[in-house]
């Protein structure tokens, strides 16, 4: 999963890096579309959160057949709830875009990607509830082959339909949407009919498990979606503290972001693998495995994250300019790469601390984990350094709200967990 995690996140990292190459308005524009894709994302992870802790559960206790019938269930009806999300996220682009702060010349390029773009997330999130249910059943090799496959036909896309071939001109800014479009479409061919040899589907019986799982899934997936759309909720205030910078600190804050989830690569992997693992031992009513999970988790996050922050923050200016051939922009991102990558180290411990709480019975706790790290660790620094200090304030506030966003969760773990 972890190699899958690089792979994904990397083709997003790249798309941005190609998107660099036509100038600081197209960086900027995609950047204000940030949030909102986070906005699906956080949606369709917290329904992959259900879907994984209702199955895997259920596999613990020895229900295949219950296992095979919310595998349908939950297909179908997240592929339904993000498609009307991506509907009503495109009429009311202008309303959210403008109040995010893009001027005219934002908003005119927005307008031609955002279409595409959405329908990449749809495709991205039907096949990201594929690869919840392949993992709930313990098989982490395809989704991880798959996400690889994925970007690499991103990568090789990505140059042609941005910049064009030789005589063919390419579409600029949506061209990176469509390249992401077909990488997806690409993914699900592959997929469902694996899905479908493997027998994890159920066709009958499903008004009734309906029924019965409806108020479990509810409770699951209720809190653990609100517990994903926070980050978007907090990625749109953020960018809105940003933008009072001016289009450059707004363009290098959308390339920290693509470098923030490719560097928590390790981190995602875990809050995906585990939580199933979590929930058979928790339908098996094993702590002890539980707590010794958690602990085996809790050092690898920390050494990795602290290790590999320190050596981005030591290569700042060199990855800067990997990342953007403007000047304004790579010192810019240089700055926020030196605070922001070592924090990450605490950052990925909440990560972890919150995807175990939805495995573990606890969505609840976990949503509130969720928003106190936002809210009043993360977002308040965030501003009262951007008001001190410019975006070096601003950089050295966000770094602060995760290494005490990192503290509180695991402390509160530390409370509630199981004796």
């Amino acid at each position: 999963m972890a190699i899958g995690v690089l792979a994904l996140l990397g083709f997003q990292l790249v798309d941005s890096a190609f998107i660099a190459r036509l100038g600081t308005a197209p960086l900027a524009a995609q950047s204000y579309t940030f949030p909102l894709t986070f906005l699906i994302i956080g949606i369709q992870v917290g329904l992959g959160i259900a879907i994984a802790a209702l199955i895997s559960r259920a596999l613990g206790a020895g229900e295949a057949r219950r296992a095979r019938r919310l595998g349908s269930l939950v297909l179908g009806l997240g592929g339904l709830v993000i498609g009307l999300l991506a509907i009503a996220l495109w009429l009311a682009q202008q309303a959210i875009f403008s109040r995010l702060g893009a001027g005219p010349e934002s908003l005119a390029l927005i307008r031609d990607y955002w279409g595409p773009q959405l329908l990449a997330a749809w495709l991205g999130a039907v096949l990201y509830f594929g690869y919840s249910l392949c993992r709930a059943h313990g098989d982490t090799r395809l989704p991880g082959k798959l996400m690889v496959i994925t970007s690499l036909i991103n990568l090789l896309l990505d140059p042609l339909l941005i910049f064009g071939l030789g005589p063919w001109a390419g579409l600029g800014l949506p061209g990176a949407a469509w390249a992401t479009v077909i990488a997806f479409g690409s993914g699900g061919l592959i997929l469902w009919p694996r899905l479908r040899r493997a027998d994890w589907l159920g066709r009958s019986g499903l008004l009734l498990e309906a029924r019965r799982s409806a108020l479990p899934f509810a409770g699951i997936a209720g809190p653990a979606m609100v517990s994903q759309l926070m980050p978007p909720l907090a990625a749109m205030l953020a960018i809105s503290v940003v933008s009072q910078l001016g289009e450059t600190a707004v363009a290098a804050w959308g390339l920290a972001s693509r470098l923030e989830t490719l560097s928590l690569m390790l981190v995602l992997a875990l809050t995906m693998s585990l939580p199933p693992w979590l929930g058979r031992c928790y339908g098996a009513g094993d702590w002890a495995q539980i707590r010794r999970l958690m602990r085996l988790a809790a050092k690898a996050v920390v050494a990795w994250q602290l290790l590999l922050g320190l050596v981005m923050a030591a290569a700042a200016p060199w990855v800067a300019q990997g990342l953007s051939g403007n000047p304004e922009i790579r010192d810019d991102l240089a700055l926020l790469i030196r605070f922001l990558l070592p924090s990450y180290a605490l950052l990925g411990l909440c990560m972890i601390v919150v995807s175990a709480g939805n495995a573990l019975g606890w969505p609840l706790r976990a949503m509130l984990m969720s928003a106190a790290r936002l809210f009043i660790c993360y977002l308040p620094c965030l501003w009262l350094g951007m008001l001190a200090g410019g975006l070096t304030g601003l950089a050295m506030g966000a770094a602060l709200g995760n290494l005490l966003a990192g503290a509180l969760a695991w402390q509160l773990y530390r409370i509630t967990r199981p004796v």
